[in-house]
């Protein structure tokens, strides 16, 4: 837990570090946009929807970017920090055109889970960080302006030898953005299906992500499903479920 605090707090001190060096700056082609989410949901889905943390949790993401290059940590906890993680993601986009984009991105990961540790015929449950190294690839087309398609492949390894050790995902994915449901109410919808594959067992899914706002409003709700197509991974569940709810923001730092 005193590593988790020291990272959080190192996150922190970048972030504010930033956006220091963002306000000592007069010019208006050197701006710097903050923007995210934080939020509470029933049930804490990893990145990868097939995982959860099975408990309610607190999602926080974030985003720094200038120009093409962004830094976006991504922390998913439960409310005792007994399990969840802490992405963090630096991305850029190698082409940024009106329709058509292509991102990489590559971030630590650190993961907290629980096990049971046996010392001197005693046994108890320990909370346990795991760390990972992964990377991704994502072109997208902006068919209309409410219409969109990507794709996403990201491949992660592990920094131990236990636990899951390599993974890859490819996730094909489409987004119904900004739908009007009456003057100010918004629906978005993002459904996906996506192919897991990690340590030889392989998973099938669709996802589907939807969105409700208030332009109004900084706050939307949102509710997430995941259904299993196909798969033989330990443990995995044929459907999951969650719904939250966040607060949202941007601001450009000149």
């Amino acid at each position: 837990m005193k590593l988790l605090n020291f990272l959080v707090l190192s996150i922190l001190f970048a972030f504010f570090t930033l956006i220091a060096l963002a306000q000592t700056t007069d010019s208006t082609q050197n701006v710097t946009n903050f923007s995210g989410s934080v939020g509470i949901t029933n049930n804490g889905f990893s990145i990868i929807p097939s995982f959860s943390l099975n408990s309610p949790a607190f999602i926080s993401n974030l985003a720094w970017r200038k120009k093409r290059l962004s830094f976006e940590p991504d922390i998913r906890l439960v409310p005792n920090a007994s399990k969840g993680g802490v992405l963090l993601w630096l991305r850029y986009k190698l082409v940024d055109a009106k329709k058509f984009g292509l991102r990489v991105g590559v971030h630590p990961a650190f993961n907290l889970i629980r096990r049971e540790d046996t010392e001197l015929g005693v046994t108890k449950e320990i909370t346990e960080m795991l760390r990972f190294g992964a990377f991704e690839i994502v072109p997208s087309y902006q068919i209309s302006k409410k219409f969109g398609v990507s794709a996403m492949y990201l491949q992660g390894h592990a920094f131990q030898k236990w636990g899951p050790q390599f993974t890859n995902v490819l996730f094909l994915n489409t987004a119904f953005a900004d739908l009007g449901l009456s003057k100010n109410v918004r629906l978005s919808l993002f459904p996906s299906v996506f192919f897991l594959h990690t340590d030889g067992f392989r998973g099938d899914y669709f996802t589907l992500t939807t969105v409700l706002a208030h332009k109004r409003l900084p706050f939307s709700l949102s509710s997430t499903i995941n259904q299993t197509m196909k798969a033989d991974l330990p443990g995995n569940k044929a459907f999951m479920w969650n719904i939250g709810v966040s607060y949202n923001f941007s601001k450009n730092l000149k």
